[in-house]
């Protein structure tokens, strides 16, 4: 790599999501999570691994890296988290007692302790080390929003749980400028209020958000005005206040109290036990409320800056749902999200910072692309190691040209198999784009059912998106919008919709009933997670939808990501196959290679499978 670039890697840390990003003068050229290395789930570790892929796959020296930045200040995260204790006290004493040893051991300390796990594991002398700076954790989130995205100006709402003190920011981003109007400050915080909600339903903090998501449809918003009269003092400009006295994410190593589980009539569900309509009911209330604080805010804002654009970021920018709703009712002509909103996209987002903020970068726009790249930035494997690999485990295989295996894939989904795809570099975010995916029939009513219990071994009602044709999209779509990281909801038209059978059924039930002529890829609501899949980003995807189009008339199908309930996405063809094997996958794409499951020489029953994961 030559001297004269300037080379920046961004990385977050610590708490969850931990990732690295490389930008070479200004570019962004390589992203990833530690988890899809380190097979940990969320895995918060320092991201030594993703920080090596991310040199070595642009051929970067650790020694010719110009500046590493930390995507948040601990020493405010510090200040912040003391504060709290101290107002609380002496309640929250025990927590207090838990968490103070590795903040004063590890945390408190980052810089040092930073600089102590680069210098081992590149074995550079401290005095050796590029500079180490920090961003600030909502402008980490702000800058992986505006800097990346198509906008020459724009408005940037970032919403999460909290960062050191800030829940809910606003900015303003004009070229390579960012400038801050107004931020909420913990505890007031409308991710926090979600997952309360995640807790009390049931489901995991920090992960079991999306599940809300999607149980909300089976729903009836029979807590909304509970929660508006209790929980939430929310104003018509989308400012809030929370009632504290029904949460203890404060004091406690738990989100909720005793008062709430009053409110709300019992204690909350336990995990994996049998979903009630008082879940669903819960959950179509609390996401509707989101939703109107989402909408409020943006109308807000759009009255403060009168801009037409606006990007998000932070957890919050996740719920695709509120974030099509506030493309469909709010005031912005243009809406775009960061790929990796959460807390991994704070790596690049602390890079951009610094590299425009920081170090007065220019910032060159193209108005029709964001910067990206289809968020296709982690590993790629070459033909000859993925042919090896396969070699060396007796796998079953036939490779064929290129477009031979494109016909043939199309064609398996058409028949009803179910396709592990594997191609390309791996997306860097949640979200599975194409490149390692699972890929189904979205025209088979049983193929939802199939792909979450067979497949995803994961609750039945968990919808699966449709991955489209961008130039089609408005042929089956009441949007036009642009979704080509699957972050915007949209409706069926009305054509292609299917009146129920039975419209006096509710909750759960509702999920057996076929409602649209694409059943594997519809809400119960007729709504769909969108991918618009677009050549320019990922030809090779769109070819295939192409070859599907032109085989049976329908230009998408169910793409949902390449693991099971508990793991990581797959980043690795090994992975792959274990997962392939593993499951009731039909078939599996490598590249240019295709795997049957009947061809290969051992086969791994379910049961296993599920015995396995249990003790996991």
């Amino acid at each position: 790599m030559k001297k004269d670039r300037k080379i920046l890697l961004g990385i977050s840390a610590f708490y969850h999501d931990s990732a690295a990003a490389l930008l070479i003068d200004g570019e962004l050229l390589a992203a990833a999570q530690e988890e899809r290395f380190s097979r940990k789930r969320h895995d918060d570790a320092f991201p030594i691994q993703s920080i090596k892929y991310c040199l070595e796959s642009q051929k970067v020296d650790f020694r010719d890296v110009d500046a590493i930045v930390f995507y948040e200040k601990p020493w405010l995260k510090f200040d912040r988290i003391l504060d709290t204790y101290l107002a609380m006290a002496p309640k929250g004493f025990h927590s207090f007692r838990a968490a103070m040893p590795s903040w004063i051991k590890e945390k408190l300390f980052q810089r040092s302790h930073i600089r102590k796990l680069l210098g081992q594991a590149f074995s550079v002398h401290q005095n050796q080390l590029p500079p180490l700076k920090f961003s600030q954790h909502h402008l980490s989130h702000a800058s992986s929003a505006f800097f990346a995205s198509p906008f020459q100006d724009a408005a940037v709402l970032c919403m999460d749980g909290v960062g050191e003190w800030e829940t809910t920011s606003c900015w303003v981003g004009s070229t390579n400028t960012l400038k801050k109007l107004w931020s909420q400050k913990f505890p007031h915080s409308i991710g926090m209020l979600y997952s309360a909600f995640t807790s009390y339903t049931g489901f995991k903090v920090n992960s079991g958000e999306y599940k809300v998501m999607g149980l909300a449809p089976y729903g009836q918003p029979k807590f909304v005005q509970k929660i508006l009269d209790n929980l939430i003092d929310l104003k018509e400009d989308g400012s809030f206040r929370l009632n504290m006295d029904y949460f203890a994410y404060c004091s406690e190593l738990k989100m909720i109290n005793s008062k709430f589980e009053r409110l709300f009539g019992g204690p909350a569900r336990t995990p994996e036990s049998n979903l009630t309509q008082k879940e669903m009911d819960l959950a179509r209330s609390i996401q509707q409320v989101t939703e109107e604080i989402v909408l409020r805010l943006g109308r807000s804002i759009h009255k403060d800056t009168g801009l037409d654009n606006i990007c998000l970021a932070g957890g919050v920018a996740l719920n695709c749902v509120a974030n099509g709703r506030l493309l469909k009712d709010g005031p912005f002509k243009n809406i775009w999200v960061q790929p990796a909103s959460g807390d991994a996209g704070g790596a690049l987002g602390a890079a951009l910072a610094y590299w425009h903020l920081g170090l007065k970068q220019p910032r060159s726009v193209n108005l029709t692309k964001d910067s990206m790249k289809g968020a296709y930035l982690g590993p790629g494997f070459e033909r000859l190691s993925i042919e090896n690999y396969l070699n060396s485990i007796g796998a079953v295989y036939r490779e064929l040209g290129e477009n031979e295996v494109l016909s043939e894939t199309a064609k398996l989904v058409a028949q009803g198999d179910i396709v592990g795809w594997f191609s390309g570099r791996m997306e860097f975010g949640p979200r599975a784009l194409g490149a390692r995916s699972i890929l189904g029939d979205a025209r088979n009513p049983q193929m939802q059912s199939k792909m979450n219990l067979k497949i995803k071994f994961r609750e039945s009602f968990r919808p699966f998106a449709p991955s489209v044709l961008a130039e089609r999209v408005q042929d089956f779509f009441e949007t036009s919008a642009s979704s080509p990281y699957m972050l915007l909801v949209a409706n069926l038209k009305p054509e292609h919709r299917l009146v129920a059978s039975d419209e006096s059924l509710f909750g759960i039930d509702k999920l057996n009933q076929v409602r649209s002529k694409l059943p594997a890829s519809t809400h119960v609501d007729y709504s769909a997670r969108l991918q618009t899949v677009h050549a320019d980003t990922n030809p090779r995807y769109h070819k295939l939808l192409s070859h599907l189009d032109a085989q049976t008339g329908c230009p998408l199908l169910v793409n949902t990501s390449f693991n099971v309930r508990g793991e990581p996405i797959v980043c690795t063809p090994e992975e792959a196959y274990r997962c392939f094997m593993r499951t009731d996958m039909d078939y599996l794409v490598i590249e240019n290679f295709i795997l049957s499951k009947v061809d290969q020489p051992q086969q791994i029953s379910n049961s296993s499978f599920l015995e396995e994961f249990e003790k996991d």
